[in-house]
């Protein structure tokens, strides 16, 4: 039996929290919808993630804006049949509202990514660009946004 494309993306980025970046698999995300334009992606507010005040904890944030960030960027490079190496330089956090309930990721910057993987397989140069991602919590707020990241992400092609 097949699975889904979005299956398939979950159960990947399960094994990489596993294997690679054990935090990721701690926090237990869940891809929502991904496409090439744009990831959502979802961590639930839980014991491992909450903090004293029952919100979200910040690097339980942290975790999600680098997933819906790197995760895109991942995706794509594997859709083209490239091999990336890909890395955060920078991060900015803008904090509005506590999330006290399970949170979604947003990124919308996937035209951006595939220019930048472009780029780096053209050059064969380190691109650095920033990457928005919006944290909201859709079942108290709607889409209101809980949190916005902009992290400076970069990517580079691997040569085989």
């Amino acid at each position: 039996m097949f699975s889904s494309p979005l299956a398939r993306a979950n159960q990947h980025l399960s094994l990489f929290g596993f294997l690679k970046v054990p935090m990721i698999g701690w926090c237990r995300p869940k891809i929502l919808s991904i496409d090439d334009k744009h990831v959502t992606m979802q961590i639930p507010l839980g014991r491992r993630t909450k903090n004293h005040l029952n919100s979200m904890y910040f690097g339980a944030l942290a975790v999600g804006a680098d997933v819906a960030g790197g995760f895109l960027a991942m995706a794509m490079a594997e859709q083209r049949g490239v091999k990336i190496s890909l890395a955060f330089k920078s991060v900015n956090a803008d904090f509005h509202k506590r999330p006290e309930d399970d949170v979604v990721f947003t990124c919308f910057d996937g035209n951006k990514i595939n220019q930048m993987i472009s780029e780096s397989i053209e050059t064969g140069h380190r691109v650095n660009q920033p990457v928005t991602i919006v944290a909201t919590c859709p079942s108290l707020h709607g889409d209101e946004p809980m949190a916005t990241f902009e992290l400076t992400l970069s990517v580079k092609k691997i040569d085989d």
